[in-house]
């Protein structure tokens, strides 16, 4: 009983993974939008894309994470 509840638990967990790939997504779709309109900024938006990225992928991590110590830890 114990196991499954941890494995349903660890399921729940990595449901964020999909937001952070939809995020992710999300982040350089609008790169690729802004830099179409100026490409003058390309530079600058990139810089912003990649913390954008660095950001969203650092809530993947946490939430692969959180998944790995509902299995492993408890």
């Amino acid at each position: 009983m114990l196991e499954g509840a941890k494995l349903i638990g660890a399921g729940c967990a990595t449901i964020a993974l999909a937001g952070a790939g939809a995020g992710i997504g999300i982040v350089f779709g609008s790169l690729i939008n802004s830099v179409a309109r100026n490409p003058s900024l390309t530079k600058q938006l990139f810089g912003y894309a990649i913390l954008g990225f660095a950001l969203t992928e650092a809530i993947a991590l946490f939430a692969l994470m959180m998944a790995f110590l509902i299995l492993f830890v408890f």
